[in-house]
């Protein structure tokens, strides 16, 4: 089974060394992985070149994260298609061997873990710790949702049922897996442990506009697939967050 690791980059030559090694560190020994630059005026491209376990770059402009992640999943060649940003990293060099592990004995449609987030200037302080649970039906109502930079899909899945969503903005990812997931109820399983390590910081969570913004996107995301949450999901959703600051 190939795992293809989709990685965005623009102007992150601060940040992409990280990504780079912790992918070339994974013991699995089938991974494609792909960089997608939206033409960085930094040394972003330079620090890539000189990876050479980096199975394909593409460098142009996009119309944004989402549509540069769209891009890699077409041009990937995986059994199986990962996301891992440029500021993010793989927790353990065994996080693929574990993915593909439950793939291949669950013959299951995704896989999900945990994620926890790290300070930007010491990487060994936890900032946050989202601890996923496991999925159950109607979860989703509930204000669940998987930590996106741990959900590895079938790449056959983006086949049948769509890729992002651009015009859900920084809702894209929330409406990709609640569509995968709770739509078209695709079969999914959760590795109980931390899988990547994110820095702190996000564009809508980082103050309050943007977090009602968001909230008003991830509305938006139940309604363009035709589907109705209770009343109290959307609230629940980010309530859900506070749990994730004590750490176990």
């Amino acid at each position: 089974m190939r795992i293809s690791v989709i990685t965005v980059t623009y102007n992150s030559s601060a940040t992409i060394k990280d990504t780079l090694e912790s992918v070339k560190a994974q013991v699995y020994p089938e991974v494609e992985h792909i960089v997608v630059d939206g033409l960085s005026k930094d040394d972003t491209i330079g620090i890539v070149s000189g990876y050479s376990h980096v199975s394909k770059v593409i460098s142009e402009k996009d119309a944004g994260i989402y549509d540069a992640m769209n891009k890699g999943i077409l041009a990937s060649t995986g059994d199986v298609v990962g996301i891992l940003n440029s500021d993010d990293f793989y927790y353990k060099n065994d996080v693929l061997s574990r993915v593909a592990a439950v793939f291949n004995e669950k013959n299951c449609d995704a896989v999900y873990g945990d994620l926890q987030y790290v300070d930007p200037n010491n990487l060994s302080k936890v900032a946050r710790h989202w601890e996923a649970g496991k999925y159950s039906a109607n979860a989703f109502k509930w204000g669940w949702m998987p930590p996106h930079p741990t959900f590895f899909v079938r790449k056959s899945v983006y086949e049948r049922f769509g890729m992002f969503n651009l015009s859900m903005k920084t809702a894209a990812d929330y409406e990709l897996m609640l569509r995968f997931i709770h739509k078209y109820q695709i079969s999914v399983e959760y590795i109980p442990s931390v899988l990547v390590s994110m820095r702190t910081g996000g564009v809508s969570n980082n103050n309050v506009m943007n977090r009602l913004r968001a909230n008003q996107e991830d509305k938006q995301a139940w309604a363009v697939n035709v589907l109705e949450p209770y009343w109290f999901t959307l609230y629940l959703k980010p309530l859900r967050k506070i749990s994730q600051f004590i750490f176990k």
